[in-house]
């Protein structure tokens, strides 16, 4: 009896060590280590040569999948890690011992992630990576890699950015200021969930649920409120849903609303996380089964156009539905009256006229501008200079100088690049006619 009990004791430590095994298995650190050494052996020479070399042996080849990830994520170059070495000393010395405690957040990180398989446990078992990356993101991912900037990620009020050139220093500062070092755990679990989700499409509103669904089902799982400034202010401020409804279908707008500083009338960055966020928390307030909610916001299809439409109306987050804000922002829209010169179509066409000049509904912002092939492809698209290309004074026509041959048929697609001053995208008009034969 007392054999079976000591190999049933045995049994237990093995089962428990395993599962911790494989949990550190899943929460990698080491190219953090490898980075300094490869940063002491550059700075102790100027020679150009030699500290490429190290960055390349002590750091790039030595390093982890995480590591290759993170510069292809964000097309890292070994240029610009030599250039963050030598332009921000101050910065990395300052930031290099916090980078260093990676490994005291693991039990935290564990415990997060046994949450999100609680919540979710369809969960795959992804890698998280704590690397060092060229001071362009502290947290992302690629494909089944959660990847953590560590020299972002690890920066607190201490850490320096005085070295920063004036453009950015202040943003910097702010950064900072907010302690990010404070939310490495909340990161790590938001860039897992995110390797769990299917690839967003590439329109504001598919980015911005799926921002929402990394944020939410993060806060859920490690049981805190958000600490989001945009999301604290979204959720006192109804305009932001009100401006979001009339922008949502606008195209080259994502910084003004996710990972970027572009200004708005709110004075706050990233808002498209509160939008998200906050469709997602209602979504999970209105589900009858919380499980069942989790399961639908991570496996959710952004392909799938039915499916995100149902999600959003039972979130019942937007004042009208997604149908009827399209069809608002339609009416809004800007279009093409017609060309100057000839009527759209016509089949007789002077050869010898030598521009084209396309005229608005209403007058647009005198410097997006945007022409493409038609159907017909390259062949069939008028020869011309950018120089010879001018906006109307009122900005309500835009002309493009053309040379013309005889007998053939010309196509010029007017893109939806064109815009108004409030960034409302021009329906696209495809001109298209025939030249006479002479």
């Amino acid at each position: 009896m007392k054999q079976n009990f000591f190999f049933l004791i045995v049994a237990i430590i093995l089962t428990s060590c395993n599962q911790s095994t494989e949990q550190n298995q899943n929460i990698i650190t080491s190219d953090i280590k490898n980075f300094w050494e490869a940063y002491d052996k550059i700075i102790s020479t100027k020679d150009s040569v030699l500290q490429y070399k190290y960055l390349d042996s002590l750091y790039f080849q030595r390093g982890t999948i995480g590591l290759q990830g993170i510069r292809q994520a964000r097309n890292y170059t070994a240029q610009e890690y030599i250039n963050v070495i030598k332009n921000y000393p101050k910065f990395l010395n300052s930031v290099r011992n916090n980078t260093l405690k990676a490994d005291f957040y693991r039990e935290e990180i564990k415990q997060g992630l046994n949450e999100i398989k609680k919540l979710y446990p369809e969960t795959r078992p992804n890698k998280i990576y704590f690397t060092i990356g060229a001071l362009r993101t502290g947290g992302t991912y690629l494909d089944s890699l959660a990847l953590i900037g560590s020299e972002m990620a690890f920066t607190d009020t201490n850490t320096i950015a005085s070295e920063f050139p004036e453009t950015v220093r202040n943003g910097r500062q702010t950064y900072f200021n907010q302690n990010p070092i404070d939310d490495v755990v909340f990161l790590a679990i938001q860039e897992f969930v995110h390797t769990q989700q299917k690839p967003f499409v590439h329109n504001l509103l598919s980015y911005c649920l799926h921002e929402g669904v990394g944020d939410f089902v993060s806060y859920t799982a490690l049981k805190i409120d958000p600490n989001l400034p945009a999301i604290d202010y979204g959720k006192k401020n109804e305009s932001v849903r009100e401006k979001f409804e009339t922008e949502m279908f606008y195209i080259n707008n994502q910084n003004k609303w996710l990972w970027g500083d572009a200004p708005n009338e709110f004075g706050i960055r990233d808002l498209g996380y509160y939008i998200g966020y906050q469709i997602c928390e209602n979504y999970y307030n209105h589900a009858e089964d919380k499980k069942e909610a989790i399961k639908t916001m991570i496996e959710l299809d952004y392909e799938n156009e039915f499916q995100i439409e149902d999600f959003i109306q039972k979130a019942n987050f937007f004042s009208a539905s997604l149908d009827e804000l399209y069809q608002d922002f339609e009416r809004r829209r800007p279009t093409v009256l017609g060309i100057k010169e000839f009527k759209n179509s016509s089949k007789n066409v002077n050869p010898n006229i030598k521009q084209i000049t396309v005229e608005f509904s209403s007058p647009l912002n005198g410097h997006n501008t945007g022409v493409d092939f038609g159907d017909l492809g390259k062949d069939a698209f008028p020869k011309n200079t950018i120089n010879g290309r001018f906006w109307s004074e009122d900005n309500t026509a835009w002309t493009i100088p053309v040379d013309l041959e005889p007998n053939k048929t010309y196509q010029l697609y007017i893109t939806n690049n064109f815009r108004t001053q409030e960034d409302i995208p021009l329906k696209p008009y495809l001109i298209e006619f025939k030249t006479e034969n002479k």
